[in-house]
Formats: structure tokens, C-alpha cells, sequence
């Protein structure tokens, strides 16, 4: 009886071990996860969206894509990072231009379209245009109707840490 008893010992505080180091672990997972998510790298600054949504009407869903481009600012004395770009739909992709021109993108739904993951500064005072394209015909013959879409730029700010521009339109064959 003793040898069992010992062996069960054993295999308790071997699992209570295990337990352990494991806990050990999640818990220095999370420590650097809030070591990375430091205020200090927020910016105080924020993006602003002239007119966030805009309203393409009825389109033909034989005429193809159509595209709007929002502009937005940043209205801050520090730079903004957009760290992503993703949109709600796959009939939808957006790209970003910088105020250098450069572009960055084509952006689209999580797990459909490549990475959202990417590093956008807008400096103090700086503008960007988010260009957003509606391919109508994306949801086949039968996706007619009144269609609300978004995109989402996630950024670094205090103040607005996920910005939504938003568009609609009529789709009819």
C-alpha cells in the first residue's frame, strides 16, 4: 500500500508542477503583453474624417468596381501610426496614400485578402487618402440590393484608436 501510495504522490506533485510552469509561463506572456501595449506608445494625436461615409447611389452591377477616396488627417502635434487596414467584406479593398505619395495596400477582409497588418505614419498636420473599391458583382447575380460596407484603420491613437469609413450602394443587374 505504501508504494502505491507513493506513486500517486508523485504523479500529484508532478502535475502540480506542471501546472506551475505552465501558469509561470502565460503569466510572462502577459507581462510582455502589457510591457507592448505601454501608453508611451500611443500618440496623443487623431485622425479626423472630413465626411466618413459616403453614398455611390444605384450602380450596375454590369459597370464593374467603383471607388471613393476619403481623405484623412491628422489634426495632432505628434505622428499617427495606422498599424492596420481591414475592410468588412470581401467585395471591398482599400488602399492608403500617404502625403509623400507613397502607397501602401490593396487592403482587404481579414483572412481573405493578405495581411491588414502595416505601418503608416501620418505626421502632425499630415493628410492621407483611404481609397476604397466596391467590386458590385463580387456576390454573384444574386447580390443585388442596398450593400453597407466598411473600413477599418486601426492606429496608435488615445483618442481614436479605430476610425470607420463607411459606404453603401444600390447594386441592380
Amino acid at each position: 500500500m505504501k508504494k502505491k501510495s507513493s506513486t500517486v504522490l508523485v504523479y500529484v506533485v508532478g502535475t502540480v508542477l506542471v501546472i506551475g510552469a505552465v501558469a509561470a509561463i502565460v503569466v510572462k506572456g502577459n507581462t510582455n503583453a502589457i510591457a507592448n501595449s505601454n501608453p508611451a506608445t500611443y500618440s496623443a494625436s487623431s485622425l479626423s474624417v472630413e465626411n466618413n461615409s459616403f453614398d455611390f447611389g444605384t450602380i450596375l452591377m454590369q459597370d464593374g468596381n467603383v471607388s471613393y477616396a476619403f481623405k484623412v488627417k491628422n489634426d495632432g502635434e505628434e505622428p499617427v501610426l495606422i498599424g492596420k487596414v481591414y475592410t468588412s467584406c470581401m467585395c471591398t479593398t482599400a488602399s492608403v496614400t500617404n502625403a509623400s505619395g507613397d502607397t501602401y495596400g490593396l487592403f482587404g477582409m481579414p483572412g481573405h485578402a493578405g495581411t491588414s497588418s502595416t505601418n503608416i505614419e501620418i505626421g502632425a498636420g499630415e493628410s492621407a487618402t483611404v481609397e476604397a473599391v466596391f467590386d458590385p458583382a463580387a456576390h454573384g447575380p444574386s447580390g443585388v440590393g442596398l450593400a453597407d460596407r466598411s473600413i477599418y484603420l486601426e492606429t496608435n491613437s488615445f483618442k481614436s484608436p479605430r476610425v470607420e469609413l463607411k459606404f453603401r450602394a444600390t447594386v441592380t443587374r
